[in-house]
């Protein structure tokens, strides 16, 4: 095992906690807004490190590119899907949780 392939399996490594503590936000946090803000946040830097730690480790640097395109078009997807779901949350006037 060589260098790059180590440094790889250290991100997947990375990645695999980001995305458990997104899950975790999602099923600890008490309303929709905090638990949209860590389940996007965590999941994007996860799968940014799944992607970083890919690249490293395929030969050919058009897969690498590749995988930075989808990971732009997550992105994208989850920064317009957060926003959607937060509207429709504000729109049913959904109170953001206080500390009491």
């Amino acid at each position: 095992m060589d260098l790059t392939e180590l440094m790889g399996s250290l991100l997947f490594i990375l990645a695999s906690a980001f995305f458990w503590g997104g899950s975790l936000g999602l099923l600890r946090f008490p309303d929709i807004y905090n638990r949209l803000h860590a389940l996007t946040k965590a999941d994007n830097l996860g799968l940014g490190l799944v992607v970083a730690g890919s690249m490293l480790v395929v030969k050919e640097w058009t897969v690498g590119l590749k995988l930075l395109l989808i990971w732009l078009a997550v992105l994208t997807a989850s920064t317009i899907s957060c926003y959607l779901i937060a509207n429709a949350a504000r729109r049913k006037k959904i109170k953001p949780w206080k500390i009491s």
